[in-house]
C-alpha cells in the first residue's frame, strides 16, 4: 500500500467569472446536488448514490446536471467556482468495518485502554450486549516505554529502540495505518514526532495518526478513541477524496472542492485531510446548516429539524437559531470521537428501510435496501418490502411523477410482497401490512424526537418541526399529531437540503486544546496565549481573511464531574484576563442551572480545556420573495386519487406543488406534488405556500 500523499487544490478565479457553486450530498440511497446561482436562483437535482465508488454517482450526477444546462460538463464545470460535498464515506467505513488495517503505538501499560471504554455500555440493560467490532485488536496494540509528566516534561525517555521492534511486528500483522497516542503528547509532542520520524524509515507506506494533531487534548481515553477512528477510517477517505479530485480535475472542473465536516463548516481537501475523522457524522450536518437559515427567515428561531431520506432518519434540536455543537462524548457506531460535532440523533428509518416479521412482531429497520438493490418499486432487483413500498401501496406516492418522472415506479411484485412476507405471517391482507408499517416507521421517528427532546429538557409541543429529505413531508403530518406539534415547515428545496446546507455553509475551523487546572488557580495569561496561538492557526487554515469571526469558550465543570460544559468567555474578546475569567466562571454557574436545575456556587469549578470557533462567512445566495395571491388554488388542482387516510382509502385532491402560489391554501387530506418529493396532508391539517417558497402547515385539533 503506497503512502497517501495530500495535494493542494488550485486557487479559483474570480467568482464572476465562475457564478456557479454547488452542494453535493451523498445518501444512502440518492445522491443530492444544488446549483446554487447568482441571483439567489436555486436548482435541485437527485441520483442513484453508487455504493461500491461514490465519486461515480456525483460525476454522473454533475453530467445530469449539465444536460439539463444545455452544456458539457466541462463548459458547465468550467463555470462553477467551488464545490462542497458532504461524504458518506467514514460512516460507510464504520459501518461495513473496512477501514485500513490498524495498529497502535501508546505508552507502555495503556494499551488496553481504548478497550476500557471508561466502563461505557450502550444498553445496560442488556447483560449480553457484545463489545464493538474491534477496529484495533490487541495484538496490534504495543506499548512503548516512554512517559511525560502532567506538565510535558519527560519523565522517561522514549525507547527508540522499542518503537523500531513494534514497526517490525506491524509490518508482519500487515498493518496500512498506525495510531500514535502517548500520555500528555499533547503538551509536549517530542515523543510522537520521533516516533513518526522512525515510522517514516521504518515503514514508509503506512499512513500516521498522531494523538496531538488529531485531538490535542485530555482526557486521554477520548483522544486515544478519536485517534485509533482516524487511523482506521484515515486511508479510505484520503482514497476517495483523491480520485474524487482527480475525476473533476479531469472533467473540467478548476475551482476550489471543499468537504463539509462534522462541525458544521466546510473546509479545503488538503485541511480536512490532516483529520479525516473530522467528516464522521457530517452527512446531515448540511441539512441542519440550510434549515437554521430558512427558519431564521420564517422568523422561528426554535424548532426540530427532522431529516428523513432514504435510509436514516437525523433529528437536531435547534435553540435560538444554532445547532448545539458538542467536544466531548460523541459515540458514532460505537466509538468515541472527541471532536467539535452537531449534535444529530440518527436512527434507522428511511425510505428504503426494510419490513419484515421477526419472531411474529414487526419490525421496520435498521437496515436497508439503499439504492442498490432498492425497494421492490425501482425495479432494479430488490425483494423484500420497504417504507417505500408500503407508501407506494397506500396511495402516497405517484408512481409516474417520482423524481420528477425521470424514475417511475414499479407496481408489479409490491403489493405480492408485502402480502407474502408480512401480511400473511400476521393474520392481515396487503393494505393492513403496508399501513402497520407506515405506522411503525412513524412511532420509530417521534420516538427518536421523544428521546432527543426529553435529553434536553424540551417539550416538542413548544417547537416547530422543520422537515426535509425526500421522504420526510409524507410522514411529518402524522409524527406532529403524535407529538402535539402544531405547525410544520416545509421548505420546496426540501428534497436536497442537506445539498443546499453544503452550498451555503460557511468555513469553519473548532479546535480544543487541554487547560486542566482549578478555576481559582487558573492563570489568565497561560489561557490568553492559547487563545492566540489557536486563533493564528485559525487564520493561516483560513486565508488570513478579515471577515473571520473569533468565539472563545472555556470548557468547565465541577469537581467530579464526567463531563465539562463549554462557556462563552465573559468580557473583551480580543484579551484575557482575570475579571474576565471570574465573569466565565459565573456565567458557567448560570449555564449549568438552566441545563440542569442546579448550581454548586460553593465549589471550586474545574477549567478543563481552551476552545476557539472560527468563523469565515459565505454569501447567502438571497431569497427572492414572492407576493402573495387571494386566488383559490385551483389551477394547481390536477385530480384526485385513492388514498389510505386514517383506516380507510378516500379519494383526495392532488395539487401541482409548481403551480401553487403564495397566500394560496390548501386543505388535508390533500397531496402536494413536488418534483422530488411528495407533502402528505391530513385532515385538519391546512399548508400554506409563503413568500419563501416554503410550506406552512397548521394543525387544527
Amino acid at each position: 500500500m503506497n503512502r497517501i500523499e495530500t495535494r493542494r487544490s488550485p486557487k479559483s478565479r474570480s467568482s464572476d467569472r465562475r457564478p456557479y457553486r454547488i452542494g453535493i450530498d451523498v445518501g444512502g440511497t440518492f445522491t443530492d446536488l444544488v446549483v446554487v446561482r447568482e441571483g439567489g436562483k436555486i436548482q435541485l437535482h437527485k441520483t442513484l448514490t453508487t455504493p461500491a465508488d461514490q465519486s461515480e454517482g456525483v460525476l454522473t450526477g454533475l453530467s445530469e446536471l449539465a444536460s439539463l444546462e444545455g452544456v458539457s460538463l466541462a463548459d458547465f464545470l468550467g463555470r462553477t467556482g467551488v464545490i462542497v460535498h458532504g461524504t458518506t464515506t467514514a460512516d460507510n467505513t464504520m459501518i461495513e468495518m473496512s477501514g485500513a488495517v490498524t495498529g497502535l503505538l501508546t505508552t507502555e501499560g495503556h494499551r488496553d485502554e481504548i478497550e476500557l471504554r471508561r466502563g461505557y455500555k450502550e444498553n445496560i440493560w442488556d447483560p449480553a450486549l457484545p463489545p464493538p467490532p474491534p477496529i484495533c485488536p490487541r495484538r496490534r496494540r504495543i506499548g512503548i516505554p516512554e512517559r511525560l509528566d502532567f506538565d510535558g516534561s519527560v519523565y522517561r525517555p522514549l525507547d527508540e529502540d522499542a518503537v523500531r521492534r513494534a514497526c517490525r511486528r506491524l509490518r508482519k500483522l500487515g498493518v496500512e495505518s498506525v495510531a500514535v497516542c502517548y500520555m500528555f503528547s499533547f503538551l509536549n509532542p517530542a515523543h510522537e514526532l520521533r516516533t513518526l520520524e522512525i515510522l517514516r524509515e521504518e515503514l514508509p507506506d503506512v499512513d500516521v495518526s498522531l494523538s496531538h494533531r488529531v485531538y490535542p487534548s485530555a482526557p486521554e481515553f477520548e483522544r486515544t478513541s478519536t485517534t485509533v477512528v482516524n487511523a482506521y477510517v484515515g486511508p479510505k477517505i484520503k482514497r476517495y477524496l483523491a480520485r474524487l479530485e482527480e475525476r473533476l480535475r479531469e472533467a473540467g472542473f478548476r475551482g476550489d472542492l471543499r468537504i463539509m465536516q462534522s462541525n458544521g463548516g466546510m473546509m479545503p481537501v488538503e485541511y480536512v485531510l490532516e483529520r479525516p475523522v473530522s467528516v464522521l457524522g457530517s452527512g446531515p450536518t448540511g441539512g441542519v446548516m440550510a434549515a437554521c437559515l430558512e427558519a431564521r427567515g420564517s422568523e422561528t428561531p426554535d424548532f426540530i429539524g427532522v431529516d428523513m431520506g432514504g435510509t436514516s432518519y437525523d433529528v437536531c434540536v435547534v435553540r435560538g437559531g444554532t445547532p448545539e455543537v458538542q467536544a466531548g462524548w460523541n459515540w458514532h457506531h460505537r466509538y468515541l470521537v472527541a471532536l467539535p460535532m452537531v449534535e444529530v440523533y440518527s436512527v434507522g428509518a428511511g425510505g428504503g428501510s426494510i419490513a419484515e416479521v421477526r419472531g411474529g412482531i414487526l419490525a421496520v429497520g435498521p437496515a436497508s435496501a439503499g439504492a442498490d438493490p432498492g425497494p421492490i418499486c425501482y425495479g432494479r432487483g430488490g425483494t423484500r418490502p420497504t417504507v417505500t413500498d408500503a407508501n407506494l401501496l397506500l396511495g402516497f406516492l405517484n408512481p409516474r411523477n417520482f423524481c420528477g418522472g425521470r424514475m417511475p415506479l414499479r407496481t408489479e411484485g409490491v403489493e405480492e410482497a408485502v402480502r407474502e412476507q408480512i401480511g400473511r405471517p400476521l393474520g392481515l391482507d396487503a393494505i393492513e401490512a403496508a399501513y402497520g408499517i407506515f405506522r411503525l416507521v412513524n412511532a420509530n421517528m417521534s420516538n427518536a424526537i421523544r428521546r432527543v427532546s426529553a435529553q434536553r429538557g424540551i417539550d416538542p409541543r413548544g417547537m416547530a418541526l422543520v422537515v426535509f429529505g425526500g421522504n420526510g413531508p409524507v410522514h411529518a403530518g402524522k409524527q406532529a399529531e403524535e407529538l402535539g406539534i402544531g405547525r410544520i415547515l416545509v421548505p420546496r428545496s426540501a428534497p436536497a437540503f442537506s445539498a443546499l446546507g453544503l452550498a451555503i455553509a460557511d468555513a469553519v475551523v473548532d479546535e480544543v486544546r487541554s487547560y486542566v487546572s482549578p478555576a481559582g488557580r487558573a492563570d489568565p495569561d497561560v489561557i490568553e496565549r492559547h487563545f492566540r496561538e489557536l486563533e493564528d492557526r485559525a487564520r493561516s487554515a483560513l486565508g488570513g481573511s478579515r471577515k473571520i469571526r473569533f468565539q472563545r469558550m472555556l470548557h468547565v465543570c465541577y469537581p467530579g464531574q464526567t463531563f465539562d460544559m463549554p462557556v462563552p468567555v465573559a468580557g473583551r474578546a480580543d484579551r484575557f484576563g482575570r475579571p474576565e475569567l471570574e465573569r466565565t466562571i459565573e456565567r458557567f454557574h448560570v449555564l449549568h442551572e438552566q441545563l440542569h436545575t442546579y448550581a454548586s456556587r460553593d465549589e471550586e469549578p474545574i477549567v478543563r480545556a481552551v476552545r476557539l470557533k472560527a468563523v469565515l462567512p459565505t454569501r447567502k445566495p438571497p431569497v427572492p420573495l414572492r407576493p402573495r395571491t387571494r386566488k383559490p388554488p385551483r389551477a394547481a388542482l390536477r385530480g384526485k386519487r385513492r388514498v389510505f387516510v386514517d383506516g380507510r382509502f378516500r379519494d383526495v385532491p392532488v395539487y401541482s406543488g409548481p403551480d401553487l402560489l403564495p397566500g394560496q391554501k390548501v386543505e388535508g387530506p390533500a397531496i402536494i406534488e413536488e418534483p422530488f418529493t411528495t407533502v402528505v396532508l391530513y385532515p385538519g391539517h391546512v399548508a400554506e405556500l409563503n413568500p419563501r417558497n416554503t410550506y406552512e402547515i397548521r394543525i387544527e385539533t
